[in-house]
């Protein structure tokens, strides 16, 4: 590996990163040398043992940092708390996300202002607050997005055209904000399954509807988020499906 291809002294943000793929993605930049900043919601003691555990590897390489992302007001200061800590922001990954179906019909506000608050609004509003920062550092953004905003989810009809959303602001930025900032985005497929238990019969009909007929792992995320920060360094405006071949079509 070349001396500029190395995370060695950066500083990571990543959302969402107590738990689940978020977990795995801070942890595989701290792997790789990065100093990391788990930012969480309501996670808190995930968050914190996480943290623990990684600062016991590397001394002071870690940090927890608690915020609501959907009070966009607040993110210039969330971006002031990470550069306080460390003096700088080289990588924002954008993966915190609200995820549930809405069908039509039932559909709220609430919700609304939740699912597009979280997928679409905070990564903006967040972008843009730490835009100066990753210019000075020369840095990257990477957004999780989803097969699913090419393609539409049953009952998902506020969380696909968020994403969806979220896929075109990964073009925008990357246009916008080059050639200091890279922005790319990677889009999950079926890698952990949602927390409210889907039966045996509706994850078999997913696998079916995958070419390599397995789900995918945590790791897999982080690997393509790894690539995306490290080493793709002539890559932006691009978006990465890490699906097992599902969006091949289905």
């Amino acid at each position: 590996m070349s001396p500029q291809n190395t995370l060695t002294d950066q500083v990571a943000l990543v959302t969402g990163s107590a738990r689940r793929i978020g977990a795995a993605i801070a942890t595989a930049l701290h792997q790789a040398g990065a100093n990391v900043v788990f930012h969480y919601r309501s996670s808190g003691d995930a968050a914190v043992a996480l943290v623990e555990h990684l600062n016991a590897v590397r001394g002071d390489s870690a940090l927890a940092i608690q915020a609501d992302l959907n009070e966009t007001s607040r993110l210039p200061d969330l971006v002031k708390r990470v550069v306080a800590w460390r003096g700088r922001l080289d990588i924002l990954v954008n993966n915190a996300s609200s995820f549930y179906p809405t069908p039509p019909g039932d559909i709220t506000e609430e919700q609304w202002e939740d699912l597009v608050g979280s997928n679409l609004k905070a990564p903006l509003f967040l972008s843009q607050a730490a835009m100066q920062e990753l210019r000075t550092a020369r840095g990257s953004v990477v957004n999780i997005v989803d097969i699913h905003a090419r393609r539409p989810l049953q009952h998902h009809t506020v969380y696909g055209p968020a994403k969806a959303g979220l896929a075109m602001l990964t073009l925008s930025l990357a246009k916008d904000l080059a050639p200091e900032v890279r922005v790319n985005g990677v889009a999950p497929g079926a890698i952990l399954w949602p927390e409210d238990e889907l039966d045996d019969a509706a994850k078999a009909s997913i696998l079916n509807q995958v070419p390599l007929g397995r789900t995918g792992d945590p790791a897999d995320i982080a690997g393509c988020v790894l690539y995306l920060v490290r080493d793709a360094t002539y890559v932006t405006g691009q978006i990465i499906a890490v699906d097992g071949g599902r969006s091949i079509g289905w």
